[in-house]
């Protein structure tokens, strides 16, 4: 009787509330450098899926869901460089400006990454280019870049967890 209090509750059983769980902590991750927040809830709406025998949610459910995620990681993924490219940022400056803001993120956390980008577009270009207003420009250019990245993946990771949560309460 114990175990299957435990297992249920509300409805739901253990291997649900882990799934959704999942998909939770991967909204939050979206926020959270170096977490694969995406990632996270996908693999939570798969776990769900496998766990009621690939019945629910429903296979059109599912794809919408995981290509949802999909496109959360290629934007986690591709969103900063392109960012800097459009900006007119090199392509060794996007380099620097990743590699800086990956070490950088070790020494002072989430602003440390944005710090470092900015601060490594804005000496790569002004090394480059002799031009302090452009390279300020591509600078913030690219940090907003980033930012509005981190923004639309915490939008589409809540976005997907909402539809993953509707799809198992209904």
């Amino acid at each position: 009787m114990t175990g299957v209090v435990l297992t249920t509750v509300l409805g739901l059983d253990l291997l649900a509330w882990v799934a959704l769980g999942l998909a939770l902590v991967g909204v939050v991750g979206s926020l959270v450098p170096l977490v694969p927040g995406a990632l996270l809830s996908v693999s939570g709406v798969l776990l769900y899926w496998w766990s009621t025998g690939y019945a629910d949610p429903s296979l059109p459910v599912l794809i919408a869901l995981v290509s949802l995620g999909l496109v959360v990681i290629a934007v986690d993924w591709f969103a900063g460089a392109i960012s800097a490219k459009v900006s007119g940022a090199g392509t060794g400056t996007t380099v620097l400006a990743g590699v800086a803001g990956f070490a950088l993120f070790f020494v002072a956390g989430p602003v440390g990454i944005f710090a470092g980008v900015a601060g490594v577009v804005f000496l790569a270009e002004l090394r480059r280019t002799g031009d302090a207003g452009s390279s300020a420009r591509t600078a913030a250019y690219t940090t907003v870049g980033m930012f509005a990245s981190t923004v639309a993946q915490f939008l589409l990771t809540g976005l997907l967890f909402l539809g993953f949560l509707l799809a198992v309460v209904l």
